[in-house]
């Protein structure tokens, strides 16, 4: 099933392109790296997909259906986005962050109800951060805020998930916690596009991989036929080695000189 659908998709800013010409497709049940070297494009179109950019040409839709149709609380309840860098300025508590998951599936005015409850403490579990659930979030670190608007990501049970940079603040044991959790979204019948610079978590976690060099899509392909073809060597101007251990590849990227 096809939960995302690109055609033609453009931004430009003055005279000069930041994506030009996209076209893919999301299905469900798939965890989907979007990776590329700084300034590729990445975060402008996760922001367009999150409906949070409107001047770009091309068609987007979400479901079948054209992402302009869409009212806020309906995109909200299907597509959850997680902004890279996210700054929280207020001292609620993690607890209050997570529950904001769970306002597409409100009423105005309405109290969390039963069904609301579950999801918010299935969210604090998964994502780990019991301990500190009650904490002001403004005095939580960095990798320990990151783990809270995750949970708020999974609270609001949405079937498209799309996390910029989502392991960036993290230690090596959440890296790889919150990248299973992503998968396991996928594979549970969700669709996940996540932006990566690490290409072992690409190649460990992602299905398949959106390549993006200056604003343009240069592959839609697995981490084996990207290795094969050199792309990734072309796009990041780095050599890459690859390693096998215990029947999984890593991957060692050098730099050119």
């Amino acid at each position: 099933m096809t939960l995302i659908s690109v055609h033609g998709l453009s931004l430009k800013l003055q005279n000069s392109f930041l994506l030009q010409d996209i076209n893919f497709q999301l299905h469900a049940g798939e965890i989907v790296g979007l990776i590329g070297p700084n300034g590729a494009g990445k975060s402008s179109l996760l922001k367009i997909l999150a409906k949070l950019q409107f001047h770009y040409s091309g068609r987007y839709c979400l479901n079948g259906l054209d992402i302009k149709n869409y009212s806020p609380k309906a995109l909200a309840k299907l597509l959850g986005y997680l902004a890279q860098g996210t700054t929280i300025h207020w001292p609620l508590s993690a607890r209050k962050i997570v529950e904001m998951g769970r306002l597409p599936h409100m009423g105005y005015l309405s109290s969390l109800q039963k069904n609301d409850a579950l999801a918010i403490q299935k969210a604090i579990e998964r994502s780990e951060i019991t301990d500190f659930v009650d904490r002001p979030v403004t005095t939580l670190s960095g990798g320990e805020k990151m783990r809270v608007l995750l949970a708020r990501l999974f609270a609001g049970e949405s079937a498209v998930i799309l996390a910029d940079e989502p392991t960036a603040a993290l230690d090596p044991y959440h890296q790889l916690h919150v990248m299973e959790l992503l998968r396991e979204h996928a594979h549970q019948g969700g669709t996940v596009l996540v932006v990566l610079h690490d290409l072992n978590h690409a190649a460990q976690f992602c299905d398949r991989l959106l390549v993006l060099d200056q604003g343009k899509l240069v592959a839609d392909a697995t981490m084996p036929d990207l290795l094969q073809s050199k792309i990734l060597q072309d796009v990041y101007r780095i050599d890459l080695s690859v390693f096998h251990e215990n029947k999984r590849a890593f991957i060692a990227p050098r730099q050119r000189y």
